[in-house]
Formats: C-alpha cells, structure tokens, sequence
C-alpha cells in the first residue's frame, strides 16, 4: 500500500482532532485538507514501516499552531492601524476640535476650572484646593469660562472674547 492510498484510513480521525483543535466545522475541514496536502507534499520524508497516524497528527498539530501565529500576527499588526472614522464621527471631532481650540482661547484662569471639572472629573472643592484659590472664586472664574467657551463655540468672535478678557482683567 502507498502512502497517498494509506492516507484515506485516517481522515476520520484527523476531521476528528481538527475539530478538538479548532472547535469550527469549516476550520477543521480547511485544516484536515491543509494536513493532506502537506502530507503528500512531503511523503519523501515520511520513513516507511513507521506509523503514519503519529506523522499525520504532528503535521496537523504544528499546520495549526503555525496557522495561530500568522493569525496573532495578523491582528497584532492591525492593531497599529487607526480604525477609519466613520462619517456620524467626523461630526462629533470636528466639534471636540473646535471646542479644543476655543478652550485655548480662553484665560488660563478660566480654563483650568474647565479642565478640572469637565476632563479630570473633579469635584468643585478638589478643583478649587487644587488650584489654591477660595470655592467662591474658583465658581466665578468656572462659571465665566463657560460663558466664554459657549460664545466662542458659538461664534461670537475672538473680537468679543478680547474685550471679555479686558473687563475680567485677564483671568
């Protein structure tokens, strides 16, 4: 009996572990046929007399620890890449931009009360003793950087927004 004829007793058995191993019906058959081709592929080297089952399983074994690899591989590369923005989200950071930007407009004295409420999610008193300014104060200058970013957000202007900042005197 040939090898490529021998093979046919032992298909069975490798759709068998090809489902252990992939726990796929579709996986194990691509498997199973990958197995049976590297097999007939390297049939020079399997040593005649010796079982074929063990040579056959150790074939699949390492085709679909080989197949793992290039599958971590493969989504481990993908991972660099950034997902594509997706047209409702271009809407959303074209908004955070411009919120960004009207945000640097803005006095540091005003904007720090904004960022330690809105992005460091502190409460009004941690905020305030982080800043080292009394709560009344830090409410004041809160509440004026808000009004602030709203009219820049809104368009009203750096025009506005310059003479804002000369009646607060700066802050």
């Amino acid at each position: 009996m040939s090898l490529k004829s021998d093979l046919h007793r032992h298909v069975a058995s490798l759709r068998r572990y090809a489902l252990v191993l992939t726990r796929d019906a579709v996986a194990a058959d691509d498997l199973v046929q990958e197995t049976l081709v590297k097999a007939i592929a390297k049939a020079d080297t399997f040593h005649t007399g010796t079982d074929l089952r063990p040579w056959l399983f150790r074939i699949m074994h390492n085709t679909h620890i080989s197949e793992l690899r290039r599958a971590r591989t493969r989504s481990d590369a993908g991972m660099d890449l950034p997902d594509p923005i997706a047209r409702e989200c271009q809407h959303t950071e074209l908004e955070l931009k411009q919120v960004l930007g009207a945000l640097d407009q803005l006095p540091e004295a005003q904007r720090k009360p904004i960022i330690l409420i809105a992005l460091r999610e502190m409460s009004y008193a941690e905020a305030a003793r982080a800043l080292d300014v009394p709560l009344g104060t830090f409410m004041s200058r809160l509440g004026r950087g808000r009004e602030a970013l709203r009219k820049i957000v809104q368009g009203v202007g750096a025009g506005k927004l310059a003479v804002l900042k000369r009646k607060e005197g700066g802050e």
